[in-house]
């Protein structure tokens, strides 16, 4: 895959939320709002110390894209929702989601109009391109994610609300496109459950008019708590504490890949990111479903090969293991790796060392198609 200008044969990255160094929880994640500051704002050199130090650890473990780590916060649910709830004008109060997996989360309320009150993810990105040379990565909560989690008193139909969310967004996203961000990521990490009749409507406005960057979707099946995501079924009530090991089976749920494609073609993307090898292990990858729906000629896929539901580190030949099954479907100039999900529920010593064993793994697959390379 070309990423700059250059041919890398699986590129390598990591998604979303990634630990923060402990000095920056202590204080700074709480104090960050996302606007501007001065240039010798100690909050600014916080976070630009903050984000090199994420980058450091990114580029001693050799991943290829350097992403932005998330550190607009000093937990999940900060860092996911209630950031950009705070940025578009939201009122932090409302009743807890009816989600399964994310029921200890709470609706922002809008009584207003939506739209950007400063910047989003402009700072983190003129930081992240300050601490590297390397190909960047910049990643925002999807919009069906925040439109979901609203309770609104403002909009008299969900997709007005998704659409002013959208244009919100795509304000921002403008902005870091023109910086030189090579990747601008969305996690729509509610496709698995279903797509709202706007979902694709409203995710193809948020990256309208991006000229430069590659487009990424990524899609997961939960990482809140550890926990990963299901359909719902009536064995809990809406609110409660969902036990995984009391739930009926669900005959009918799609496989975990299928939940997703072939709708998220849809969308104006250049590459599909979706968790796989980790603990999808059950779903195979994915392998029968692109067998079915074949990614389109202009998308890439780059699936996940590290399950950061586990404190155990990969090997290396575990992960060259996964992603040869995915090579038997997915070409290898269309494929990269990447991180089931966000790394944050980890310690930070351990996130290291999975990122260290991806890049180890993705060697050894790349030596071994340069020895057949050579062969043939």
């Amino acid at each position: 895959m070309k990423v700059r200008n250059e041919e890398i044969v699986i590129p390598t990255s990591m998604v979303g939320n990634y630990p923060n160094p402990r000095w920056w929880d202590a204080q700074w994640a709480r104090q960050y709002q996302g606007d501007q500051e001065p240039p010798d704002a100690m909050n600014r050199e916080a976070l630009e110390d903050v984000i090199g130090a994420i980058a450091l650890d990114q580029e001693l473990a050799g991943l290829d894209i350097i992403a932005d780590g998330r550190v607009h916060g000093d937990n999940y649910a900060d860092q996911a929702v209630y950031y950009y709830m705070k940025r578009l004008g939201y009122n932090l109060r409302g009743g807890q989601l009816g989600f399964p997996i994310y029921s200890r989360l709470h609706s922002g309320t809008v009584d207003g109009p939506i739209r950007r009150h400063g910047q989003l993810m402009v700072e983190q990105a003129r930081a992240l391109k300050r601490a590297t040379s390397k190909p960047t990565k910049i990643q925002y909560t999807g919009v069906q994610v925040l439109a979901q989690c609203t309770n609104d008193l403002h909009y008299t139909n969900p997709r007005d609300r998704a659409m002013a969310i959208a244009t919100a967004m795509n304000e921002d996203i403008r902005e870091i496109d023109n910086l030189g961000i090579d990747f601008i990521q969305l996690d729509e990490f509610t496709w698995p459950y279903f797509y709202e009749d706007w979902a694709i409507e409203a995710f193809n406005k948020a990256v309208e008019g991006v000229k430069h960057a590659k487009i990424i979707v990524h899609v997961c099946w939960g990482n809140w708590g550890g926990t990963p995501a299901y359909l719902p079924d009536d064995s809990v009530n809406s609110g409660d504490i969902y036990d995984l090991t009391k739930r009926k089976q669900n005959a009918k749920a799609p496989s975990a890949t299928l939940s997703v494609v072939p709708k998220a073609y849809q969308a104006k993307i250049d590459v599909l990111n979706l968790e796989n090898c980790g603990r999808r292990s059950d779903d195979m990858s994915g392998l029968d479903a692109f067998k079915q729906h074949p990614l389109p000629d202009n998308v890439s896929f780059w699936a996940g090969v590290i399950d950061v539901k586990s404190t155990i580190t990969e090997t290396a030949d575990e992960v060259a293991a996964r992603i040869r099954k995915l090579l038997t479907v997915i070409p290898a100039d269309r494929l990269g790796v990447t991180t089931d999900c966000g790394l944050i529920l980890l310690q930070r010593y351990i996130a290291k060392d999975k990122l260290h064993a991806m890049v180890a793994g993705t060697q050894i697959v790349r030596d071994e198609l340069l020895k057949q390379q050579a062969a043939e």
